[in-house]
């Protein structure tokens, strides 16, 4: 009986026992899991508090980037990101589609005058972890608009803005952020060459004014393209105010332009060496390539060139002895003088010495250059300018031709056709005629020594005379036919004549804007044609200015005839 109580007892223990684990259990259970509920309430909680935030966040910076927007705009926004193409254009105007025509329209842009966009390269760029894509804007550069006929999703890009967005290897299918800006108007430029020359250009400044007339802003770090005649220099904007872009339309600029970095100097450039008179350089050149030098003659010099007291001599002695050289002499505007462009010019074998003197009605006082052509193998050779004083020179030839004046008893030899006193002209004669040729051909009567009579020879085409060795150097230069740039093949004479007169790439100083520009082809209007008007000052003489007596506004090339015709002015 006792064991049966004992086993009940033990067993409601037990009973108890495994109640009470399971009560706690329980307990433990409910607890976790109200504590995981209350974890994952404030998870959700934080969850929908981070987002608010991000959200309201977004809201604030999207609401910034529209007041920006707006206040860069002037209440005008307009973002579009296009694919990027070029077109050939000067200057810094962009084609965008139709579309967006409409779209500034409608916000009244055009109204608001001249438009100006900012352009951003936009690259695409991917992570290889969570090989997710992001967008990043590198290079930044600004423009006006030329018209808006580019297809829809382009935008057309000239070579100034697109050389300066893709300086590099271009991509395949570039991304161009645009967004309407307004710019203040620039006062202040600082500009630097990229690159050795650009100052060696006569009158640079317009130069530069006119290759700026091209342009609608100018942004700090871009680079600028001016062309002279078939040479182009490139200049960086370092520096610009009130702001680091600015519009060049309508508006004086004060410009200053800083001395090239000497690590950007250009070896593909041609450089103008500056000569010292009466000190020579030693210089070297490769056949058919040029070296360039320059010198000046001041009013000083001039005037005793042109009283006959003086006179420039251009000399080159080459050291090199199968090398040789040409020598070829130019007044600026033209820099660089060529085979086809120059004024003066030397091809004889050996050293060359070209004398400018009183006679050379173009000497005035400026700048000249030297060209030194490689015609024959890498050549060294000595170049140097020099005053030579004649005065004394010719006040000595003068006393001593009239000191040999002939007598009136002389007989001219049939031989070399010379007079000579009538006791000796037997014994002369029979002297000339074993010791002297005169040469056979027309026009020639040079008479010569039996031994140099076989190296003197003509050029069967000009008939010039000249020494056997140097006819294979007269036919190249002179007779071997020439391209000009613009198509048209001519011999040397020809050819110095054509791109002096007639071609239509010559620079010129255009006498409306004074710039030095390509004259172009002939005058399309007949009557430009008989004012001597070239094609570019038919265009550039259309442009209309007031009279300053009446006001009116007249076209620049009849200016001149309103004056005498309106109002009787010489």
């Amino acid at each position: 009986m006792d064991f049966e109580l004992r086993r009940a007892r033990e067993k409601l223990e037990k009973e108890q026992k495994e109640r009470k684990v399971k009560a706690r259990q329980k307990l433990e259970r409910e607890r976790k899991a109200k504590q995981e509920a209350i974890q994952q309430r404030e998870a959700i909680e934080a969850a929908q508090r981070s987002k608010r935030l991000d959200a309201a966040e977004a809201q604030l910076k999207a609401d910034q980037q529209m007041e920006e927007n707006l206040r860069v705009g002037r209440g005008v926004v307009f973002f579009r990101i296009l694919e990027a193409v070029p077109y050939q254009g000067l200057g810094d105007k962009i084609k965008l589609p139709p579309s967006c025509f409409t779209e500034l329209s409608d916000q009244g842009a055009f109204d608001k005058g001249p438009m100006y966009f900012q352009l951003s390269v936009v690259h695409h760029e991917f992570s290889m972890d969570n090989e997710a894509s992001g967008i990043q804007n590198h290079r930044t550069t600004h423009c006006g608009v030329l018209e808006f006929t580019a297809d829809e999703g382009s935008v057309a890009l000239p070579s100034h803005v697109w050389n300066n967005l893709f300086p590099a290897v271009s991509p395949s299918a570039p991304l161009v952020e645009v967004c309407y800006v307004w710019l203040p108007k620039g006062t202040y430029a600082k500009l630097q060459p990229d690159g050795i020359g650009f100052s060696d250009i006569p009158n640079h400044r317009a130069v530069l004014e006119t290759s700026l007339r091209q342009h609608a802003t100018l942004s700090e770090g871009d680079l600028i393209t001016v062309g002279h005649g078939e040479l182009t220099y490139k200049l960086r904007v370092l520096q610009l105010k009130p702001s680091q872009s600015v519009s060049v339309l309508e508006t004086d600029i004060e410009v200053d332009i800083v001395g090239a970095d000497s690590a950007l100097e250009s070896r593909n450039q041609p450089v103008l060496k500056p000569l010292v008179f009466g000190k020579s350089e030693v210089g070297m050149v490769e056949e058919g390539d040029y070296s360039y030098y320059k010198f000046s003659i001041d009013d000083e010099t001039l005037g005793k060139i042109e009283c006959g007291n003086a006179r420039i001599e251009v000399k080159i002695v080459t050291e090199t002895e199968d090398g040789d050289t040409d020598l070829y002499v130019s007044r600026h505007p033209l820099l660089f003088p060529t085979r086809h462009q120059h004024e003066w010019s030397s091809h004889d074998v050996g050293p060359k010495s070209l004398i400018l003197g009183s006679k050379d009605n173009i000497l005035a006082a400026g700048t000249y250059s030297i060209g030194v052509y490689g015609f024959k193998g890498k050549t060294t050779f000595q170049v140097s300018v020099a005053v030579e004083d004649i005065g004394n020179q010719k006040l000595g030839q003068q006393a001593t031709s009239t000191s040999s004046s002939l007598g009136l008893d002389s007989v001219e030899c049939h031989n070399c056709k010379h007079y000579i006193p009538s006791r000796t002209i037997a014994l002369h004669e029979a002297y000339c005629v074993r010791h002297n040729v005169p040469c056979q051909h027309l026009g020639c009567n040079v008479v010569l020594r039996v031994e140099e009579a076989k190296n003197h020879v003509h050029c069967e085409k000009c008939g010039i005379a000249f020494q056997r060795s140097e006819l294979e150097k007269h036919m190249k230069v002179f007779h071997e036919p020439l391209s000009c740039p613009c198509g048209v093949v001519l011999e040397k004479e020809q050819m110095v004549q054509h791109q002096s007169s007639n071609c239509p790439l010559r620079l010129i100083t255009c006498r409306f804007c004074g710039d030095m520009v390509q004259a172009g082809t002939i005058a399309m209007d007949v009557r430009d044609r008989l004012r001597g008007l070239s094609e570019h000052e038919s265009i550039c003489g259309s442009r209309t200015a007031p009279c300053d007596s009446c006001g009116r506004a007249i076209m620049l090339k009849e200016m001149d005839i309103h004056q005498i015709a309106v109002h009787q002015k010489n």
